[in-house]
């Protein structure tokens, strides 16, 4: 489809030597008698044999577990392929097989608005998963009970999720910056027993007391017995019955962890809920497991030596996979606040007194960023980072360069794609390839994910179906009040019945690298062209008049489609006739004269998910006329004030003639 792209990274032999990746190369060499040339012809056997790849993998990470696996798979039937039967384990082990000689190693080191730098050690956050598993079993949390979290991302609240795991309870977590309903539509689903909640954060140097949602929820929620308060915003906070969370970490204890089937509910996370009620989609210890250990270990090069942070709130996916850092033994830094607050410098400083080696965080913070004119090496010493990750969205193969041009070329820019739903990356990094502008450099180990046609066919260096043919042991066990599975099927496998399809655009490049291009259900098909929006936005926001953007394709039944651009400008521009004709022109020159929009409008914001992505599909459907409420859920996005523009603009639109 294109011209080969520069290499911006490329690592040397003794780089490639010290990676994790090339010691368990060698490990199946050494056990399995297998060799394999490259990474590429690794995944090609990690995916056809995918029992023996993922019993290595098991196996290589030496997985402790009270009762061994009786066969690895059952079938390739999808959804309900059932791994490692028999088996007995627990998430939490893991984590207390690192530093066992050295206590006082940091674990976990955090700052947030509200607190200056602390650090907490692999010896004390045994003590407090420890003492709290302890107090919850006194609740009388027993395997298979819910505790809701409502809390910012703090080390509090990993030591809460990992006594939640070793007790075998079923966690589930909600940020406090969501709103009451938000959360209830969460959490009622799951009939919890236990709600552990702050009473208030600050953010954006703006203090929010979130006592009275407190006493909302557990209104809300029926089923709840114990409410535990962490004060954290006013250190003198009371709620009356609530239990405080330092009455908790009381007196000495052992760690008990529970041993359970592989496949026992680990945590409840949910999609993003902008129509219906989000999905409350099950995984379990085993999957999560297995998963975090290949992804974090194999794929990000993560272990002890490392300290690791993913700039998210308690309510994304990327919490879990930060805290999951702990389980190869890394450092993981934790930032709780608005990461531009006072400015966009805030994260970089963090990185640089915490001695950071991998920088995690939303493409879209890497491009506000660039639009800054931010100087990272210039506000912290980065000496130590070798790596920065992102997702959430597309990230532009300018925003690759300008990682690269800042940061130095000795920095892999780690790019990943996976989603919730699975709790991994389809594809991501890897620390022996080169790694191309504008590319995620591989497919994940043992994921048979491919680029599909309507019909089914794998496409190469097209764009596709992002569609998975083989089950993942990360997959959802099951979706929660979904007995029939009903819910499950129809939201992945109607479209590639037996397949599941995530519902974004790929393409693998020749060079066995990928590039998603947006969400597959709002891609714009022109004239039989279909484009991924993030395309439009790269150019787009290449603009220095423009902050952000928001494209959709309304096609009217009987008449011609309409596609409005629209555009949020920088303070004291105004959208005149001539930009607009400047920003059409790029986008005919550079992208496709069938994708020029029919108009460009300014407006004030674009409509955010809580997790920040583009309200693309509901933004679409409001604009063909579909009521608000059947379209977005106010209290899951970032900035639900945003949408009274925009349902606005649908009811004059309604007005105009056909």
């Amino acid at each position: 489809m294109s011209q080969t792209p520069e290499i911006l990274w490329q690592p040397s032999q003794e780089q490639i030597e010290r990676t994790r990746l090339h010691d368990y190369m060698r490990w199946l060499a050494r056990h399995k008698g297998l060799e394999f040339a490259d990474y590429h012809a690794l995944w090609e056997w990690s995916v056809h044999s995918l029992e023996a790849f993922w019993e290595s993998i098991w196996q290589y990470f030496d997985v402790q577990a009270a009762v061994s696996y009786e066969r690895v798979l059952d079938g390739y039937d999808m959804p309900g392929a059932k791994w490692f039967e028999g088996s007995r384990l627990n998430l939490a082990s893991q984590l207390f097989r690192f530093h066992a000689e050295e206590p006082e190693r940091p674990a976990i080191i955090a700052r947030s608005e509200l607190r200056l730098l602390t650090t907490l050690s692999w010896g004390e956050l045994k003590r407090q998963v420890s003492q709290l598993a302890q107090a919850l079993r006194r609740l009388g949390v027993q395997p298979g009970d819910r505790v809701v979290a409502y809390l910012p991302n703090l080390p509090e609240t990993v030591v809460a999720f990992f006594a939640c795991a070793s007790i075998g309870a079923i966690w589930s977590s909600c940020s406090p910056d969501m709103g009451t309903r938000s959360v209830v539509d969460r959490f009622r689903q799951i009939d919890p027993k236990v709600l552990i909640a702050v009473d208030g954060y600050r953010y954006g140097g703006k203090d929010f007391d979130r006592r009275g949602v407190v006493e909302q929820l557990r209104a809300e929620l029926p089923t709840l017995q114990h409410v535990v308060l962490l004060p954290y915003l006013d250190p003198a906070a009371r709620l009356p019955g609530a239990h405080l969370w330092t009455d908790l970490l009381q007196g000495e204890a052992e760690i008990v962890i529970e041993q359970l089937p592989f496949d026992h509910p680990l945590w409840v996370v949910y999609s993003s809920g902008t129509t219906g009620l989000p999905k409350p989609i099950v995984h379990g210890h085993g999957g999560v497991l297995l998963e975090t250990l290949k992804g974090h270990a194999l794929h990000m090069d993560l272990g002890p030596d490392d300290r690791f942070m993913w700039f998210t709130t308690t309510g994304w996916i990327m919490w879990n996979s930060q805290i999951g850092g702990l389980l190869v033994g890394s450092t993981i830094c934790l930032y709780d606040g608005n990461p531009g607050h006072p400015d966009l410098e805030t994260l970089w400083r963090f990185a640089g007194e915490t001695a950071m080696t991998f920088f995690g965080a939303g493409a879209a913070y890497f491009l506000n960023c660039k639009k800054a004119d931010i100087e990272p090496g210039k506000i912290a010493d980065l000496s130590r980072l070798r790596a920065v990750g992102f997702t959430g969205s597309p990230l532009p193969e300018e925003g690759f360069q300008w990682l690269s041009d800042k940061l130095g070329r000795h920095v892999l820019i780690a790019g990943s794609s996976g989603g919730t739903d699975v709790a991994a990356a389809f594809v991501g990094s890897c620390p022996i390839l080169p790694l191309y502008a504008g590319e995620m450099q591989c497919r994940g180990l043992g994921l048979a994910v491919y680029a599909m046609d309507d019909a089914g066919n794998p496409l190469e260096d097209e764009v596709g179906e992002l569609v998975v043919t083989k089950p993942m042991p990360s997959m959802p066990l099951f979706f929660w009040n979904d007995p029939d599975g009903k819910r499950y099927r129809e939201s992945y496998f109607e479209m590639y019945p037996g397949w599941w399809r995530h519902g974004d655009w790929l393409r693998i490049t020749p060079r066995g690298g990928a590039i998603i291009y947006g969400r597959s259900d709002t891609t714009i098909n022109r004239h039989g062209i279909r484009m991924g929006t993030s395309e439009i936005y790269r150019v787009v926001e290449e603009f220095p008049e423009v902050l952000d953007s928001l494209v959709v394709d309304l096609e009217f039944l009987g008449r011609e489609s309409f596609m409005p651009l629209f555009v949020v400008l920088r303070e004291g521009v105004e959208l005149d006739e001539a930009l607009a004709e400047r920003i059409k022109n790029a986008i005919r020159t550079q992208l496709s004269a069938r994708h020029v929009p029919n108009e460009v409008i300014a407006v004030p914001e674009v409509p955010r998910t809580l997790t920040g992505k583009k309200m693309e599909l509901p933004i679409k459907k409001l604009l063909l006329g579909m009521p608000l409420d059947q379209v977005a859920n106010p209290d899951a996005m970032a900035n639900p004030h945003s949408l009274d523009w925009y349902i606005d603009y649908a009811a004059r639109r309604a007005k105009q003639p056909a």
